[in-house]
């Protein structure tokens, strides 16, 4: 018989192996003033230190915390899909393991939650980020919500409190391009947003490069939008319009104006700007034929290598050094 907790909080895990057993400490000592049935779960996302050997050793002092390791790195939101679907509680709490998420705002997000709120978001007003990770942020939500048509806030990242019914909400999505924090905006659930202390970071640095982003921005908005290709079609639109008003110009200087029209060079620039046309709006589409033939396929969204405690067939698994 499966234990039901009150609170679980799911952390994925890469390159942090220093912050575990304080992040652990200090969860145990805040979700404890709510209740003592709560369960940390860990999920390693291949992480190339030595991280999993840090969550074997906390799993086998405490078996509140409980470890799962990927076979091999799937991305932060595929780790966190990976920890809700072994979530069995009545409140998921989803953060970063660099503590910058710090553990001691849990108790806001659970007060507030108790108010009626399915999900309860975490808004960081001052981030102790690096300027051009703010500056990122802020350019890719600005494209972002333009072109999904939603209001996402850029000071709201994963950390937060959500219900069984925005869990179960989540589950139900399949796609293979996740953002955690989107997913749980579309369930529909009564949300509301609370401000919370955003601490800096002093253990390693974030594993998202400029180039990692930046495919992150274009799979999130290919993945939740289909305006780029209206705005293709606009743009060939007024192409077209602007290439009616041209011809109806030229057409007018010959016959009434009695000036010679040169050929060569509006040519030229119209055979180049048109065919970078072409090219950028069957780019696009490529894209979402792309995005299709990688959802078709229907491959797992992530594979467990080993965990820490007994899975849904009742076999425990231990942990091994490799």
């Amino acid at each position: 018989m499966v234990v039901e907790s009150h609170i679980s909080i799911v952390v994925p895990v890469y390159g942090c192996e220093e912050s575990l057993v304080e992040l652990c400490q200090r969860l145990k000592k805040t979700v404890q003033q709510i209740t003592n049935k709560f369960e940390i779960i860990l999920i390693n996302d291949a992480s190339p230190d030595c991280s999993w050997e840090v969550i074997c050793e906390l799993a086998r002092k405490d078996k509140r915390v409980k470890g799962i390791n990927l076979s091999k790195n799937y991305g932060q939101h595929c780790a966190i899909s990976a920890g809700i679907d072994n979530v069995n509680a009545r409140w998921l709490v989803v953060m970063d393991c660099d503590l910058q998420d710090q553990p001691e705002e849990i108790l806001k997000l659970y007060e507030k939650a108790q108010e009626g709120y399915e999900q309860v978001v975490a808004v960081r007003e001052v981030r102790k980020d690096h300027y051009f990770i703010k500056l990122s942020s802020r350019l890719f939500y600005i494209l972002f919500n333009y072109l999904s048509d939603t209001e996402l806030d850029n000071r709201v990242a994963n950390f937060g409190i959500y219900s069984r019914k925005v869990v179960s909400g989540i589950k139900k999505f399949k796609e293979k391009d996740r953002s955690f924090g989107l997913l749980a905006s579309l369930t529909g659930f009564k949300k509301t947003k609370i401000s919370v202390e955003h601490a800096e970071r002093k253990i390693g640095r974030s594993s998202y490069s400029f180039r990692k982003r930046l495919n992150m921005a274009l799979n999130h908005i290919l993945s939740h939008s289909n305006k780029p290709l209206l705005l293709a079609v606009k743009m060939g639109f007024v192409c077209s319009l602007a290439a009616l008003f041209y011809t109806v110009w030229l057409i007018l200087r010959y016959f009434f104006l009695d000036e010679p029209v040169e050929g060569w060079t509006s040519v030229m620039v119209s055979l180049f700007f048109l065919s970078g046309m072409v090219i950028s709006v069957v780019g696009v589409v490529g894209l979402y034929v792309g995005k299709i033939y990688n959802e078709v396929k229907e491959r797992p969204l992530y594979i467990i290598d080993e965990v820490t405690f007994k899975n849904t067939c009742n076999e425990e698994i231990l942990c091994q050094k490799k």
